[in-house]
């Protein structure tokens, strides 16, 4: 049977959780923040080595203001409060993106999170902060260009923010909605995809387990007969 590696989640759904139970799309993504808690404790459960987490898009910039603010927030209050429980766990963070937007003080607890992390082996967790496929595929080839590389699908893979990583065996999307929404274009080339009809902050567990266990069955081919 085969085991994941690498899984790969869109936490979509939470602002219209947070509307439909709360009346607040805010409370939405609270409530999806202790759902990332648990997903990462059954992650290590399952034995899976790295997950990647699309946290904050390029397209997210669009949103209300408060909203932004409020993610932002949210990602400080994570990066303050339980970055230590992490550590503690024996989970590197990693993070894919273009995190120059953000605020300096973020920028300085992102580095800082790192850093502190770095040699911890049990869980590799990835947040991609503003983070876009093309934006990154983009950049990718403008840096093999400006060292004069040849332009190929494993230079490619060196000058992605996923350098060195595994590509996802397994991406989940939340919410029932069924696109890529621009996350890991380039690396979910032989992915299983899993659309799921619940809102992130009701995903759980479970979910999680029956979604892994049935991978686990599947035949994977690579385009061979």
């Amino acid at each position: 049977m085969n085991s994941p590696k690498h899984v790969a989640i869109i936490m979509d759904g939470n602002g219209r959780w947070g509307i439909k139970n709360k009346k607040s799309r805010n409370l939405g993504h609270k409530a999806g923040l202790k759902t990332v808690e648990k997903i990462i404790k059954s992650t290590i459960k399952n034995n899976v080595k790295n997950l990647t987490l699309y946290a904050f898009s390029t397209e997210n910039w669009k949103r209300p203001y408060l909203e932004i603010k409020f993610l932002l927030n949210l990602l400080e209050f994570f990066l303050k409060e339980k970055i230590e429980e992490l550590h503690k766990n024996g989970i590197k963070l990693k993070i894919i993106g273009n995190t120059k937007k953000f605020p300096k003080r973020i920028q300085i607890n992102l580095k800082s999170a790192q850093e502190k992390t770095k040699k911890n082996k049990k869980l590799q967790l990835i947040l991609a902060l503003n983070y876009g496929s093309k934006s990154e595929i983009v950049n990718a080839i403008k840096l093999i260009k400006n060292k004069n590389i040849k332009i190929n699908e494993n230079s490619i893979n060196k000058f992605l923010y996923t350098k060195g990583i595994p590509n996802p065996d397994i991406l989940i999307r939340t919410g029932n909605t069924n696109r890529l929404s621009n996350f890991l274009l380039w690396q979910l080339s032989y992915s299983e995809i899993f659309f799921v009809k619940k809102m992130w902050p009701d995903f759980n567990g479970r979910d999680y387990k029956r979604i892994i266990d049935k991978f686990k069955k599947i035949k994977r081919n690579f385009g061979k007969i």
